[in-house]
């Protein structure tokens, strides 16, 4: 495989390379999500209060949960403890559980209590990878600590739903004809709406975390049709 060109848009350098494959010769454009980015791990609507999911950050994976009150945390997917994916666990008040031998966890990501040893004050350097996590416009964004926050402007847009799709960006941009890309957000209108699709990398799928300012419901579908026009041009 040969680089042929590499070019920027917003906080993304993309390829453009050829290479063989079944005797053919084929062009591809990949991705790289540029370090320090801010990378979309959902749609506010989709995390309530006492509710942990499994997230993502260039590869690493994260457990993104809402405390009691509301905040937002993002750790590394592992309790320090054993490695338990921590997105398995469960939320009390403004604390997270491991849900394999109970070790509970600050909203900083600090051990509070260990079950098998209760009068025991937990060392300080028992503590999950914290990662910087905020939500805007009916976003959920994550970053490394110490980002900078410049997130961009989804205002007067209303969340649609969040889909994954099981193919690449390439074949994601290929398929959004009159759309404009901002980094990982694409804009553009369906049915005379407007539209914005915040793409999430997962390397062998992306998640589309779709906003509009039209019907929701012409949105909704029009995703549908989406997903089906990319799954299948990537198998072509």
């Amino acid at each position: 495989m040969r680089h042929l060109l590499w070019w920027f848009c917003g906080g993304t350098a993309f390829s453009l390379s050829v290479f063989a494959q079944g005797g053919k010769v084929r062009l591809g454009i990949a991705g790289i999500m540029m370090s320090g980015m801010w990378v979309a791990n959902g749609l506010s609507q989709d995390l309530p209060l006492g509710v942990v999911m499994a997230g993502a950050w260039q590869g690493a994976e994260l457990a993104i949960w809402r405390s009691a009150s509301g905040r937002l945390s993002a750790w590394n997917d592992r309790c320090p403890h054993r490695g338990m994916r921590l997105s398995h666990g469960f939320v009390r008040g403004e604390t997270l559980s491991c849900i394999y031998h109970g070790w509970t966890y600050d909203s900083d990501g600090a051990c509070s209590k260990i079950p098998a040893h209760p009068a025991m004050v937990p060392p300080a350097a028992i503590k999950a990878d914290v990662y910087q996590c905020v939500e805007a416009d009916g976003v959920i964004w994550v970053a490394p600590v110490g980002a900078e926050v410049a997130l961009p402007d989804l205002s007067g847009l209303a969340a649609v739903r969040s889909i994954t799709v099981q193919a690449g960006v390439a074949e994601i941009a290929r398929t959004l004809p009159g759309f404009v890309c901002e980094g990982a957000v694409w804009r553009g209108q369906v049915e005379g709406g407007a539209v914005v699709l915040v793409l999430q990398d997962r390397g062998a799928a992306v998640t589309v975390h779709a906003l509009s300012a039209g019907d929701r419901v012409v949105v909704s579908r029009w995703l549908d049709g989406l997903r089906r026009l990319v799954e299948e041009g990537a198998l072509a």
